[in-house]
């Protein structure tokens, strides 16, 4: 079965040509936005705000966190730690903007969250393909979830990135087949 590009969607523009391993990697992480993008097909704004099971996840809210998790690995790639939080360091009030990232806040659009997601997958695509070497790597930044002193390649960066809008976008579908029976696949 095909499944067909939505209409209302705005995926990436054209991405720089890539070669080689970083063009499989950007195959790889185009092929997982498109799923995650597809689940808002023929949505309105408020159905993309609803919450259908018992987590605070959102299609929106997903595409927002997928779009900020995407730029923040992206800045990583180009200036390692420094471009991230201490995540030791946060306070409540830093923990409560993030959560903002999980919802679809007032003002906000599902065609402003998606060109946003565009917007960045478009300059993370840029980036990847230009780079020289996907062996440079970056101390990773203080985090309980974080092994002390480990660092990691922009190639690992890319597959974290890839890995993070897969689980999403399954997310994504569990969330969309309970609000109107829509499916990604099948």
């Amino acid at each position: 079965m095909t499944v067909n590009e939505p209409t209302n969607q705005q995926g990436p523009a054209e991405a720089p040509a890539a070669t080689g391993e970083s063009a499989d990697l950007l195959e790889a992480l185009a092929k997982q936005r498109h799923f995650l993008r597809f689940t808002t097909r023929d949505l309105t704004d408020e159905q993309a705000g609803l919450r259908t099971t018992a987590s605070e996840l959102c299609l929106g809210g997903l595409i927002k966190h997928v779009t900020a998790v995407e730029q923040g690995w992206a800045a990583f790639i180009l200036e390692g730690p420094s471009s991230m939080p201490d995540f030791t360091k946060m306070t409540e009030a830093d923990f409560a903007r993030r959560a903002d990232q999980f919802k679809m806040l007032p003002g906000e659009t599902l065609a402003g969250v998606l060109a946003e997601y565009a917007d960045v997958a478009r300059r993370t695509d840029e980036l990847v393909a230009k780079l020289a070497d996907l062996n440079a790597s970056h101390p990773l930044p203080k985090a309980p979830w974080f092994e002390a002193d480990a660092q990691w390649s922009a190639r690992r960066v890319v597959l974290h990135i890839i890995a993070e809008t897969a689980q999403h976008a399954g997310h994504a579908d569990i969330i969309r087949e309970t609000l109107d029976g829509g499916k990604s696949m099948g």
